[in-house]
């Protein structure tokens, strides 16, 4: 087993939350956790993903988890650099517990071929022209093997691999992922971080179906990820900037 040097070694466990996130945050309010400490739930009732959208999860099959980091290091504006080390720390998980290869659908969402097996949620405050503190969440199916109709793109590793997995043995692989990607951030290794995750970006390069707010869709290929999050797509207009509430994958399903 995997082991860590702080994260996850303080742990905040719970049969049942609304969420995660929500509950660091509140604690966040009220005290300091040490950094890397860890709030899981088998259970959410109001789970989210990224901006509102929300995260289905059967109790007691999957990995619900929060950690909290204080990287007062990174500036505002590289916000997106953690958003990075955060996917490639869960795809790198994904890939060694499985032993498939795991891709990066941007922003931060891990898939297993062309479906979603992961999830993240990070919500950073500021204090000056740096980050205060981070709440990451994370959604990993686990052993979720029926999925409701809003989520028919979902998967996860028991479906991948066709065998149950060790939910702890799993978290502890997760944790130990993520300290490695967060150590390599904060000690200035950027640049490794953004080629690992353009590495295992999926669809980079590839033509793809999108859709945009009004329901409209245009075929492009994805080329860049910006130094702010952004995804730089070459469309048969020409190239193309959108953010996430701007553009949809479309997968067959």
């Amino acid at each position: 087993m995997k082991n860590t040097l702080f994260v996850g070694k303080v742990r905040y466990a719970f049969d049942t939350l609304s969420s995660t996130n929500d509950y660091l945050a509140e604690l966040l309010t009220k005290s300091k956790p040490p950094e890397g400490a860890l709030v899981s739930a088998d259970n959410q009732t109001a789970g989210r993903g990224q901006y509102g959208s929300r995260w289905y999860s059967a109790p007691g099959e999957n990995l619900l988890i929060s950690l909290v980091f204080y990287p007062t290091w990174l500036e505002a504006g590289d916000q997106w650099l953690l958003s990075e080390a955060m996917a490639v720390a869960v795809r790198d998980a994904v890939a060694e517990a499985t032993q498939l290869p795991a891709r990066i659908k941007w922003p931060n969402d891990v898939y297993l071929g062309e479906r979603k097996t992961a999830g993240l949620l990070l919500q950073c405050a500021l204090s000056g022209a740096h980050v205060q503190h981070a709440v990451v969440g994370i959604g990993l199916n686990v052993n979720q093997t029926r999925f409701p109709p809003e989520a028919p793109n979902a998967t996860s590793l028991a479906l991948a691999c066709g065998r149950a997995f060790d939910r702890p043995t799993v978290l502890e692989l997760l944790l130990w992922a993520v300290e490695q990607r967060y150590l390599q951030l904060r000690q200035g290794q950027q640049a490794r971080i953004r080629q690992d995750y353009r590495t295992h970006l999926l669809g980079l390069g590839q033509r793809r179906r999108f859709a945009r707010p009004d329901g409209s869709t245009f075929e492009g290929t994805p080329e860049d990820v910006l130094p702010d999050g952004r995804l730089a797509v070459r469309t048969d207009q020409g190239r193309a900037v959108f953010d996430v509430k701007q553009l949809t994958w479309l997968f067959a399903t």
